[in-house]
This record gives structure tokens, C-alpha cells and sequence, in this order.
């Protein structure tokens, strides 16, 4: 069973080279409050996002110039998309899902293949608390889409688009809870038990989990 672990917590009895951890050369410590899997990994429940090549992220659009727009990715960087890599029309304050292509050593990011998010709203979440809110093949993402009816497209900065169609309040109410208990278990189960009540007190039919979650 998994299990929390706090910085300085030894996790490895012997020196291991693992992601959120240090060695002392004899054994292999946590370096952030973290969830330790029975596979050994660690998932960190709290941190910045770091850049990375290939990511893909959403943010929005706080500068147009000529050669291209600025994007804020809630980070303490911005992203920064040429003209010559969309052929969208962005206006300030557009909502834009796009890859990062390049990030440069301070933290400088450009970013390609954007694609705008009309409508709807932008949330912020932890992190660090995207796998879990995405799920195991997006089993959780599909699962709080198809029972609320709103799209919803998560970057890896934390920055979540929720569509206005379909019932956004309850999709909100999904992706706060996720965010609040992503270190347990049987979290997928109660997501869904969550979002069935709401529905049931809207006089909507239940409906099944998504096979995959």
C-alpha cells in the first residue's frame, strides 16, 4: 500500500538514483513530501512545475506582438508562441493548449502546435497533482468529462480548461476533490460516487464508471 513519506524520510535501505530523493551512499532519502508506491516510486504531493521538452501545456494569452504572443502558464516564466508556429487568431486572454518545444537555461519557453480553448474557464491546480487528476490512461479525466458533460483538457503546469457546456460547477466540484485527495486510494470510486449524488439531485440517471478507470 502506498504511503506518504516526509523530506529526510528514508525510502531505499541502499543508495539508489531516484527522482525527489538523495543518498548518503548507503541509503536513499525523500527530498519532498511524497507518496511512496509499493513500486518503490515516488510521486511528490507538492513542488513547482519544471519545463520540459514535449510537454503539453495550457495558459493564456497576456501579450500580442508582432512576432508572435506571450502565454502566462502560471508559472514564473512565460511562454512565449511565434506567429510562424500557429495559424490561430489569438486575442488577449485566449486559452491555448500547446506543446513546448524548447526551454532554454533561464527557464525561457517556446512553445508550437497550439490549438485555442474557446469559452469556458481556466482552473489551477498543484502540479504535481496532474497525474492523478489525468488518471491511469485518463481514466479519472474521462470519467469527471462523461458524467458532467464538459470537456476538460489538463496541462502538465497545473492549468485545467473546463468547457462551459455540460454541468461546469459539478466538474469543478470533481477536480477540487481530486486536487484535495490525490495521496489516497479508492479515490477514482468516490469521484464517481460524488459526481452520481450530484447527478441524482438533479434528477439525472446514474451512470457507470468509464471501463478503463
Amino acid at each position: 500500500m502506498s504511503k506518504i513519506v516526509v523530506p529526510g524520510e528514508m525510502v531505499a535501505d541502499k543508495p539508489q538514483r531516484m527522482a525527489y530523493t538523495f543518498s548518503d551512499g548507503q541509503k536513499t532519502y525523500a527530498v519532498a513530501l511524497s507518496l511512496l508506491g509499493d513500486d518503490g516510486k515516488l510521486v511528490p504531493l507538492e513542488g513547482p512545475y519544471e519545463p520540459l521538452v514535449e510537454d503539453i501545456v495550457v495558459g493564456y494569452v497576456t501579450d500580442i506582438r508582432f512576432t508572435g504572443y506571450s502565454l502566462s502558464l502560471g508559472t514564473p516564466f512565460s511562454g512565449f508562441l511565434s506567429s510562424r508556429d500557429t495559424r490561430a487568431t489569438l486575442s488577449l486572454g485566449s486559452i491555448v493548449q500547446a506543446r513546448i518545444i524548447n526551454v532554454d537555461e533561464v527557464r525561457s519557453i517556446d512553445l508550437a502546435d497550439a490549438r485555442p480553448l474557446p469559452g469556458g474557464s481556466l482552473e489551477k491546480i498543484s502540479p504535481v497533482k496532474v497525474p492523478r487528476l489525468i488518471g491511469k490512461r485518463n481514466s479519472m479525466i474521462n470519467l469527471i468529462s462523461q458524467m458532467t458533460g464538459c470537456q476538460l483538457v489538463v496541462g502538465r503546469n497545473g492549468y485545467v480548461y473546463v468547457s462551459g457546456m455540460g454541468n461546469h460547477s459539478l466538474a469543478l466540484k470533481a477536480i477540487r476533490m481530486v486536487e484535495a485527495q490525490a495521496h489516497t486510494t479508492g479515490l477514482t470510486d468516490r469521484v464517481a460516487a460524488l459526481l452520481n449524488e450530484e447527478r441524482a439531485k438533479a434528477g439525472q440517471p446514474p451512470m457507470q464508471m468509464p471501463r478503463e478507470a
